[in-house]
């Protein structure tokens, strides 16, 4: 046998044993781990928005999610929202446009694209006889500092009347990772760095391989392994951005975040305010709950941030005003996956929106 021979046949013996090590490796997970696995492709890209590159969802994109619960879809249009329709920046006359900003709550991980609070605001108001448009700018792993910063420099283009920031728990220590904003020593919110886009030279290179695109959507074997090692690397950003802040930013209560940490988002929300007014934007700041047992909540917003916002005069929904009622009685979160908030729990969310943009605030006397 020539060389040559030799060496495609060992090449063509390892192409077989690595297909089927997969193979085996995608049948042990199938069988062992499947209800525990999500194939929850993040799909996300960079984006240069004035001085600032920062993460968003690909374009002109259509992919799905799958878990145990479920398998959604989601569309992005030519500038990454998950909306199947494009916005132009000039907003017709006569129409009520609404900006939603957020993390995969916000963005609608485990829900419809149609169940997302953002679809259900837009068709509360429309059954209202309101000509509106919602657009939804949710990006998942999205922190309140990269929620400020595209919409100071790309969000206020399309000229929204309402502004909604979907709030989690997450957002506190997310705050910290993206490093893009801090508190200096007179507690004044100060600009840090101008690049956060943890992740996504990767996914650039991954994603532009259709194989690996379609393994992501897939394969449980390669979800197993892509988040576990995702879910390694966030876990020493987060240790490193603590590290490189004061000590007491990574001092948090058994409750919930530190005092520093609920600082550094209150001075985000309250510039975000501050600009908005600014523009005669409305801004509503939503309280997005936290699950934990038998169907049972948490709010998002710890007394101290609350304090905050009223002093500022920040218009809040909080999660009790929206949720009491239903606390241990509906199923607020998805059962299993990344536990998510509902399509329950976003119809809810949607149309105290839709309520609030209609009218005055229909809750205000029980917050």
């Amino acid at each position: 046998m020539s060389s040559l021979k030799k060496v495609l046949a060992n090449a063509a013996v390892a192409v077989f044993a690595l297909a089927l090590a997969l193979a085996l490796g995608e049948i042990a997970v199938r069988l062992l781990l499947k209800d525990a696995t999500v194939l929850f492709p993040r799909y996300h890209t960079d984006y240069q928005y004035g001085k600032y590159t920062i993460r968003g969802i690909r374009p002109n994109a259509e992919f799905r999610h799958t878990s145990v619960d479920g398998s959604w879809t989601f569309v992005t249009n030519g500038r990454g929202f998950r909306n199947t329709r494009e916005f132009a920046y000039a907003k017709p006359a006569g129409k009520v446009r609404v900006l939603s900003l957020g993390d995969s709550q916000t963005q609608g991980y485990e829900v419809r694209q149609e169940f997302t609070f953002s679809a259900v605001t837009e068709r509360v108001l429309r059954g209202r006889k309101v000509d509106a448009e919602v657009i939804n700018a949710g990006v998942s792993g999205y922190s309140t500092a990269e929620a400020l910063v595209f919409l100071e420099s790309e969000g206020y283009k399309y000229n929204p009347d309402v502004v909604v920031l979907g709030f989690y728990a997450n957002d506190f220590e997310d705050n910290l990772r993206a490093g893009l904003f801090a508190l200096d020593g007179r507690q004044r919110l100060a600009e840090q760095k101008y690049e956060h886009i943890p992740g996504v030279k990767v996914q650039n290179a991954l994603y532009s391989v259709a194989p690996v695109r379609w393994l992501s959507e897939h394969s449980y074997f390669y979800s197993t392994f892509f988040n576990g090692v995702w879910e390694y690397f966030k876990a020493l950003a987060a240790r490193a951005a603590k590290q490189a802040v004061a000590t007491e930013y990574a001092v948090a209560s058994a409750s919930g975040p530190s005092e520093k940490e609920i600082d550094l988002a209150a001075a985000l929300i309250e510039r975000m305010q501050q600009f908005c007014a600014d523009r005669g934007i409305r801004l509503i700041v939503v309280d997005i709950p936290m699950g934990g047992k038998h169907n049972r909540f948490a709010s998002s917003f710890p007394p101290r941030l609350v304090e905050r916002m009223k002093v500022a005069g920040v218009e809040h929904v909080t999660s009790q005003s929206l949720f009491a009622d239903f606390n241990g009685a509906a199923e607020m979160h998805v059962a299993h996956g990344h536990h998510h908030i509902s399509e329950f729990t976003h119809t809810l969310i949607g149309a105290e929106i839709g309520r609030r943009v209609l009218g005055p605030r229909s809750l205000a006397a029980k917050q």
